[in-house]
């Protein structure tokens, strides 16, 4: 509750400024729009699909690390078939976009990558010439 003085209430202000507040603190939780807000360990899986057509589910870890107009990631995926992992750099494209490339070691394969954040759960979508995945992963 807001004390307001005698003025205050009377001029109308202690209500401007008791409703105002709220909106105040609502504003304070979209500042992680950053790439601050990909910062952690996010878990689910999705349906990769092979260059040959072939399709598989896939389980999915990933780590973001956020920098200051970069994010870095690592994620490793298991198929029935095997497991891969893969580094990638982001950078933000919209309010709660993020593409860039990735890199797999393994198989010596680079794509696109690109992720879109709907609160705790993002889509991830992943190409290269070796195939294509599509994820959903949670924090």
């Amino acid at each position: 509750m807001i004390a307001c003085s005698a003025l205050l209430r009377k001029s109308g202000l202690c209500f401007a400024i008791a409703a105002a507040l709220p909106l105040g603190l609502l504003a304070v939780p979209q500042a992680r729009s950053e790439p601050a807000m990909l910062s952690g360990t996010w878990q689910g899986g999705g349906v990769v699909e092979y260059a040959t057509g072939s399709r598989e589910r896939a389980r999915c870890q990933a780590n973001y690390s956020a920098g200051s107009t970069t994010v870095s990631v690592n994620a490793t995926c298991a198929t029935p078939s095997g497991s891969v992992s893969q580094s990638a750099r982001l950078r933000k494209t919209g309010a709660n976009s993020y593409a860039g490339t990735f890199f797999n070691p393994q198989y010596n394969t680079t794509g696109s990558m690109h992720v879109v954040v709907h609160g705790n759960t993002q889509s991830v979508s992943i190409s290269s010439g070796s195939g294509s995945a599509s994820l959903s992963l949670k924090r």
